[in-house]
């Protein structure tokens, strides 16, 4: 059975990073995360998604990312259930992180202490090309495809 997700949006509020009494670190989060279609004239439609990570995946997100910083996390879908104090069953799905990555943004996006397009390769002058039987892997903005 496969149960992976991967997303990539943007976090909605300041993290924080708790520590459980058995000394796990763990942080719960919202990613919104802009679908990839829209209707005629409308604007697009944003999910909010639930994530939680824990020890130095959680760890990692909390040092750094923040509100606002665009994030690719790689997950399970979890769901569980719950009864609250007046006796009402809720259903939660949430993504369980298993790995956070940084995501390429524009300098004008960027804050202080945040990778840098430095942290990039440079682009070369000429697309690197490799040719089987006249099929070229690399089209001419240098993206495999």
């Amino acid at each position: 059975m496969i149960n992976k997700v991967i997303l990539s949006g943007r976090i909605t509020k300041d993290i924080e990073v708790k520590t459980t009494p058995s000394g796990a670190s763990v942080t719960q989060f919202s990613l919104a995360v802009e679908r990839n279609f829209a209707k005629q004239g409308e604007e697009r439609q944003t999910d909010f998604i639930t994530c939680v990570a824990w020890n130095k995946t959680a760890e990692f997100i909390g040092k750094f990312f923040s509100k606002g910083r665009s994030i690719v996390v790689i997950g399970q879908l979890r769901t569980r259930t719950y009864d609250d104090k007046n006796g009402v069953k809720h259903y939660v799905t949430e993504v369980f992180v298993d790995e956070a990555q940084f995501t390429f943004e524009p300098k004008a996006q960027q804050g202080n202490g945040y990778p840098t397009e430095q942290m990039y390769a440079p682009k070369a002058d000429k697309p690197q090309t490799d040719d089987f039987d006249g099929f070229t892997v690399f089209n001419d903005d240098g993206v495999p495809f």
